[in-house]
């Protein structure tokens, strides 16, 4: 499941290590507020080289993060990880950090010019 989020990051976590049975890795979590009318708090996870990405932004810069869903079940629990593989910046553009996988389209339509100066039909 791919689905995009938007939202202004708010902190970034410390940067974890381990070893794994496929070697080190390395993970960073960060919390991004929404947008939304009543804007909710999500922390997700970036891992290897796309933390060098995170670490480059500010606290403070509005995101457009494309994630991943995925539960896992351990001893009788299920976990859920949010993960993101794409990550563009809202602030100065949407210039963006990966372009390891193609963009989704977002199907929305740019707003209608508005009319010539003195053509509009307001009655007033």
């Amino acid at each position: 499941m791919s689905l995009e989020i938007s939202g202004k990051l708010l902190q970034k976590l410390p940067e974890q290590t381990g070893e794994g049975r496929n070697g080190a890795w390395r993970k960073r979590d960060f919390i991004i507020e929404t947008f939304d009318t009543y804007p909710k708090k999500v922390c997700i996870s970036v891992w290897g080289d796309k933390i060098d990405m995170l670490n480059d932004m500010a606290e403070g810069t509005e995101l457009n993060v494309a994630i991943n869903i995925e539960s896992r079940e351990y001893n009788g629990r299920w976990y859920t990880d949010i993960k993101a593989w794409r990550m563009e910046t809202l602030n100065d553009g949407g210039g963006s950090f990966d372009q390891s996988r193609p963009s989704p389209q977002s199907g929305s339509t740019p707003p209608p010019p508005p009319p010539p100066s003195g053509e509009d039909d307001l009655p007033f």
